[in-house]
């Protein structure tokens, strides 16, 4: 039988693919390409934003009408979020949810009986243990995305995934611990520690993030550990204290933002400041040595003026961000600021983001600019093409560079000679 995943979404989809992956094949299941014939086609689903529902639905239909005599495969986010909707997606076979992925198998067995339409979707409920997941490799790479917490407790106010994921719940040091150990058996050399809240890794334990970075840099094999999205009011002066002492961390920290505007960041139910969110900046960079700081930002919240925008656009400019993604507030069904409306135009929203995108990729090409001439640790990790190689530094810049020789999976100095920004990438 043949298998094929469509995945949408974060670094945690991802990471939820390849544990399913491997369910599967170690089942006998020959996993291919989902532009491949196949048995099952699965789609891990987002519904962070109304956008990612509607390429969910695009690509059930899809599948469906590419490969009549296939099953097709609903889970992932947004059946978890909106039941009845995918419940209504009948050219899905088995829906199921991220809550049960882990009965993919039972399921995929139960319907090969009769060919019977499944639709099996468990709640999230509070109390909720961490699913036990453990990955061994990651889709033949060299960096493995590895999903330490699930679940979010804030309840900002445009946000759907506490709905969607259930509340904070963490995996156990010990596990981990087991993981990143199989990680490095099968060659992974560089651990990305992800989760829906990472920064509320061990809420309610006797543990916290750091023992999680601790617990990969301690591992012979792993080169690297680097974090995924981050709160900025989860991070204390003792968690950058301690992460400091981290030798093999990666000084790259997503923070997410949203808004430069404190008027905006109140209504969306952010528990921080714009000044609190530049005082943890000024303390990462002047802790960490060439710290890079990416962050998304939302543009386009309901009442969010033209003059909230502006503080907002002046406010990502002071910082001089690495990286910014923009993208346009989408309305949630069922979240408190669905219930205000939406009063920002879609033409409106799409001007700003324009604005917010032009502003913020000239930052990014002057910091890829400022990098020529310097020396730069590499971790190459793939072939783009015929004997050139691409890796990336200690904060997070694709670099690409010629070889006679395979250099996947070598650490290497380098001088920046060139910065390319239409491939978005230094060349060596």
């Amino acid at each position: 039988m043949k298998a094929a995943f469509y995945t949408l979404g974060c670094k945690v989809n991802q990471y939820e693919t390849e544990y399913m992956t491997e369910l599967l094949k170690n089942a006998g299941f020959e996993i291919v390409s989902h532009n491949e014939e196949a048995d099952y086609y699965i789609i891990n689903s987002c519904t962070v934003t109304a956008t990612a529902d509607q390429k969910t639905r695009q690509n059930v239909r899809k599948f469906k009408r590419q490969h009549p005599n296939a099953a097709v495969i609903l889970t992932g986010c947004m059946p978890q979020a909106f039941p009845e909707q995918a419940k209504e997606l009948f050219d899905a076979d088995i829906v199921l949810s991220n809550k049960n992925n882990d009965d993919i198998l039972n399921l995929i067995n139960e319907y090969s009986i009769n060919h019977n339409r499944i639709v099996r979707i468990n709640k999230h409920e509070k109390g909720d243990d961490f699913q036990k997941c453990t990955i061994s490799g990651f889709n033949e790479r060299i960096r493995a995305f590895v999903k330490i917490e699930d679940g979010c407790d804030r309840f900002c106010s445009y946000c759907i995934i506490p709905t969607s994921r259930g509340r904070v719940r963490s995996k156990a040091p010990e596990d981990l611990k087991k993981e990143a150990e199989l990680l490095a058996f099968h060659g992974i050399k560089e651990i990305v520690l992800v989760g829906i809240n990472l920064s509320s890794y061990g809420k309610g334990e006797d543990f916290d993030m750091v023992d999680a970075i601790k617990i990969c840099c301690e591992t012979d094999g792993i080169k690297r550990v680097r974090l995924g999205s981050l709160e900025p009011d989860h991070i204390t002066d003792d968690i950058i204290e301690r992460m400091a002492k981290c030798k093999k961390l990666c000084p790259q920290f997503h923070i997410s933002l949203q808004s430069g505007c404190n008027k905006t960041l109140k209504d969306m139910n952010r528990h921080y400041t714009a000044e609190e969110y530049k005082a943890l900046c000024d303390k990462l960079r002047s802790t960490f040595k060439d710290a890079t700081i990416t962050t998304d930002v939302m543009v386009g919240f309901n009442e969010e003026s033209e003059e909230d925008f502006n503080e907002s656009l002046k406010f990502v400019n002071g910082i001089g961000f690495e990286k910014v993604h923009v993208f346009p507030y989408s309305e949630r069904k069922s979240t408190a600021a669905s219930k205000k409306g939406d009063s920002v135009s879609k033409k409106e929203k799409e001007r700003r983001a324009s604005i917010m995108i032009e502003e913020t990729d000239k930052t990014r090409h002057e910091y890829f600019n400022s990098l020529i001439g310097s020396e730069q640790e590499v971790l190459f990790e793939n072939e783009v093409e015929p004997g050139i190689y691409q890796g990336y530094t200690r904060g997070y810049v694709p670099v690409r560079m010629k070889s006679d020789n395979n250099i996947i999976g070598k650490q290497i100095n380098v001088i920046i000679k060139t910065a390319d920004a239409k491939n978005d990438c230094c060349f060596a």
